[in-house]
């Protein structure tokens, strides 16, 4: 008989809270529970937090897994993209007021339960620009001079005995200049590849119905006004754009026909953007001449246990286009601090990144987390951007995640760049 799996049980820098209700900050009193869901190194979040909550980790890969202390009294909650929170699990929180997405995709929470629950969500946009950008060119560069095969060549010891043999290896090595890379979601992280594709040579066309006239003339690029233009016109095509119920597979076995026969495919942004499945035919037989994936459907099988698992024209990163040093620790103090603004601030005015504005309606709070003046909620407040396993203090290991939105001829969503994931 399979034994149920042990909920673990709460680890927390200060002694338990109180029941719901207003909570004042400082040492006297008790303070606000905040917990990581999906990790358990608190240590960047800590310095910021520890002042006005009592800090805790969850390591959970579901809401089954939360301790009940936390599901009952936690008012704030940080997650990384390993747990999803449908409108059934937030509803098993009993104090909840916000959530922070380490991240800047907000797909694997149902942000409109959440607002009706009285829950804002927000997340973290802007924080690894350079560094998903920069990958993004790594990747391509990569395609077009066949750099990582040649290399993975020379380690297992192949000889180059002149230059037939580096032809033969070389064969398909491409020259850029000239060549037209084609940008789905022109947010952050496309525009910054953009600019960086065009020092190569890149002839830089971009398919953003959200974009207002006059973008394409800014940064000195092409527009387009349909993604079947987008995917006709470009030798290269990268992904930019969050995922949503409107964009699942937006590259399929359809889009893939409309493509230029020979294009090359890079993906940082999310794994649902691509169908594997029609990806792993395409490049078979040579429809797709190679593709760079960072993010994949189902990453926690990995690479091996998919449809793409015996393509060679492929090359995948561990969803790691967000990561820098730098950008890590700005990303975690950055969702910690709005966790900060909430407990000290009011929801959702002082928040600078919630994403779920639209939903949250007056009955959804009584109080403000600090116990402050009620909830002040202004309908028609300036526009929002978009973009911790068992409870414990110590740290944890990272991984967020990448954005945007759309269908193939047309977009129902405000596209995202593809930051973190």
């Amino acid at each position: 008989m399979d034994k149920k799996k042990p909920v673990k049980r709460p680890r927390m820098d200060n002694p338990p809270i109180g029941a719901r209700g207003p909570i004042a900050n400082g040492p006297l009193h008790s303070r606000p529970l905040v917990a990581l869901f999906d990790g358990r190194d608190c240590s960047v979040e800590m310095p910021i937090l520890k002042d006005v909550a009592t800090v805790a980790f969850c390591d959970a890969q579901s809401t089954q897994e939360i301790h009940e202390k936390v599901l009952n009294e936690a008012v704030g909650g940080l997650m990384w993209h390993t747990i999803t929170l449908s409108k059934e699990d937030l509803e098993k929180f009993k104090a909840l007021r916000i959530i922070v997405r380490i991240g800047s995709g907000v797909d694997n929470i149902d942000v409109k339960a959440a607002g009706d629950l009285g829950i804002a969500v927000c997340s973290v946009p802007g924080y690894s620009v350079e560094e998903v950008a920069d990958t993004t060119l790594c990747l391509i560069l990569n395609l077009y001079r066949r750099t990582y095969w040649l290399a993975n060549m020379v380690r297992e010891g192949k000889k180059f005995q002149g230059p037939e043999h580096v032809r033969e290896a070389a064969q398909g090595c491409a020259r850029i200049r000239g060549d037209t890379l084609g940008i789905v979601g022109l947010g952050r992280v496309g525009t910054a590849v953009a600019i960086r594709a065009k020092v190569f040579g890149f002839n830089v066309i971009f398919y953003d119905p959200y974009l207002p006239d006059g973008t394409d003339r800014a940064l000195g690029i092409n527009r387009v006004y349909t993604l079947q233009e987008l995917l006709f016109q470009s030798d290269c095509v990268s992904l930019h754009c969050t995922l949503n119920e409107h964009n699942h597979h937006l590259i399929n076995e359809y889009t893939i026909k409309q493509m230029r026969p020979g294009a090359f495919l890079v993906n940082t942004a999310r794994g649902g953007l691509v169908d594997e499945n029609a990806l792993a035919l395409a490049l078979k037989d040579g429809r797709i001449r190679a593709a760079a994936l960072d993010v994949q459907e189902n990453e926690h099988y990995g690479i091996h246990a998919g449809p793409l698992k015996d393509v060679t024209n492929l090359i995948c990163t561990p969803h790691a286009a967000w990561y820098s040093d730098a950008s890590s620790t700005e990303l975690r103090e950055m969702a910690a601090s709005e966790i900060r603004r909430a407990i000290v601030g009011r929801i959702p005015d002082s928040l600078r990144n919630c994403v779920n504005k639209e939903y949250l309606t007056p009955s959804g709070f009584g109080e403000s987390m600090n116990g402050a003046a009620g909830y002040n909620y202004n309908p028609m407040g300036i526009p929002h951007s978009t973009t911790l396993e068992p409870l414990s203090t110590t740290p944890s290991v990272l991984t967020p995640h990448s954005t945007l939105q759309d269908a193939p001829t047309h977009m129902t969503s405000k596209p995202e760049s593809s930051e973190v994931h």
